[in-house]
């Protein structure tokens, strides 16, 4: 009789498979909870200790999953001479916690199928934790040895230094990063969103164990905490968890002198050689924030003119009737201190200014034409029908609601983004894009050997690396 000898093959399709079911049944358990009017039933909670929450409650699956995130405590704080601490943070508050080392510690996250991550971002310090409720409370009583008392030791440290020096060091290679590493630099010049998140070879080396203790207590405070969680719990049951995790944080930080800032270097282009066959290309531009008029149709703006991948302007003009690319993409960064769009993308060296051209005539297209009237439905059908498929897990959805709450947006936030998304004219996109489309304001940041392009500043070497 016949065996499959690949079981690994029905595991992966059994996951699959359950991944499937629990994420339709979250969705329709929220659209069943949502009768209401409501697009999520997000409930904002205080608890015992004084945490602000946002929670989704919803039995129909024995999962809680939750997002936190300490504001201002990102990677934008780390010393110039050390950039990466806050990264190396990330990597090393689950290497062991209290009495249990990093292996004890990780086996009983594995042995529960308990999921707790850290991640650092230039904006902030946070995690996730997921867990099935019969887990829950040891779930929360590891998150609360990962906060509390971390053990920095000296192997685990070594190690994550080593794993993050050879991530450095094979970044190096790769044109795509080098690109992005010097946007940030030209975009940002002396602000500390233009050092390397990532971390520099020599500041990974001088972190130690004494250094992530110290940035710990004086950022990851319960004043700069924001909570988003999800799932088979009640908010008698979660606050008291949270501060269970929290609540003896310190209650207060430091004030953080991170400015606002605009993008620099308008209107010029670096280039940084390279002996490959094509053109790597990033531009950053100023954009306007969700507290501007103008948000809404910037959304719908970025959507025609970038943002739709194969429905979009710049891709139809660069690879469907070019074929200068296989893709070409806009996008909408939204910093607490800035905000930009940005433009990826690559093509032959001898075309690569052709590319930017494309880039600034499409611009200017926005600009000077109003969008007709099926190109704007299409745009807004999609970003409105687009947005449950970004809810149909626990994780997605905690995660949007950590997102609204980052950039400050209202917790009814999206039972009006319909509304607002389908008030859009063509006289608004016109105007937004008057207002952001400047091909003027552009810095644009080359890596190859592109052909034809006369006017740009040569970088000789990476800022922030090493």
């Amino acid at each position: 009789m016949f065996k499959d000898k690949r079981p690994g093959k029905w595991l992966l399709l059994a996951a699959l498979l359950a991944a499937i079911v629990i994420g339709l049944l979250l969705f329709f358990g929220m659209q069943a909870k949502a009768a209401n009017g409501k697009f999520l039933p997000i409930k904002d909670i205080t608890t015992p200790g004084g945490i602000s929450v946002w929670l989704v409650e919803d039995h129909s699956l024995p999962i809680v999953s939750m997002n936190f995130l300490f504001l201002d405590s990102g990677t934008a704080l780390d010393p110039q001479d050390k950039q990466g601490l806050a990264r190396m943070l990330s990597n090393t508050m689950d290497e062991g916690a209290g009495e249990l080392d990093s292996q004890a510690f990780q086996k009983m996250l594995s042995d529960h199928s308990i999921t707790l991550a850290f991640s650092a971002s230039r904006d902030g310090f946070g995690g996730q934790l997921k867990s099935l409720t019969r887990n829950s409370a040891l779930a929360f009583g590891l998150l609360e040895r990962a906060m509390n008392a971390p053990r920095f030791d000296e192997e685990a440290v070594a190690r994550m230094k080593a794993g993050n020096l050879s991530r450095i060091k094979s970044s190096l290679s790769e044109p795509d990063w080098m690109a992005a590493r010097l946007i940030n630099d030209k975009a940002y010049p002396g602000h500390p969103y233009g050092k390397n998140s990532g971390g520099t070879i020599s500041g990974i080396e001088k972190i130690t164990p004494q250094d992530l203790r110290d940035f710990k207590e004086k950022y990851l405070t319960r004043d700069r905490l924001l909570v988003a969680a999800v799932g088979d719990i009640d908010p008698e049951t979660l606050g008291p968890a949270i501060d269970k995790a929290f609540g003896k944080l310190p209650a207060k930080g430091p004030a953080v002198d991170i400015t606002d800032v605009s993008i620099a270097n308008g209107g010029k282009i670096y280039l940084y050689g390279q002996p490959i066959p094509q053109t790597m290309v990033e531009i950053m531009l100023p954009a306007v924030d969700s507290k501007d008029p103008d948000y809404y149709a910037q959304q719908v703006m970025n959507y025609i003119y970038g943002g739709a991948g194969f429905g979009s302007r710049l891709m139809e003009e660069a690879r469907e009737k070019g074929g200068l690319t296989y893709g070409i993409y806009s996008g909408v960064v939204d910093y607490r201190h800035n905000d930009a769009l940005t433009i990826s993308t690559s093509t032959k060296n001898g075309s690569a200014k052709q590319m930017l051209d494309i880039v600034s005539a499409q611009m200017l297209r926005l600009r000077n034409e109003p969008v007709a009237a099926k190109e704007l439905k299409d745009a807004k059908s999609y970003l409105i029908g687009s947005i449950p498929l970004h809810l149909t897990s626990s994780d997605q959805i905690a995660g949007m609601m950590m997102s609204l709450r980052t950039r400050g947006l209202p917790i009814d936030y999206l039972d009006r983004l319909e509304d607002k998304i389908n008030a859009i004219t063509p006289a608004d996109i016109q105007r937004v894009a008057n207002r952001i489309l400047k091909p003027e304001g552009m810095v644009t940041v080359l890596v190859g050997k592109p052909e034809q392009i006369t006017n740009a500043d040569i970088v000789k070497e990476l800022p922030n690396v090493q």
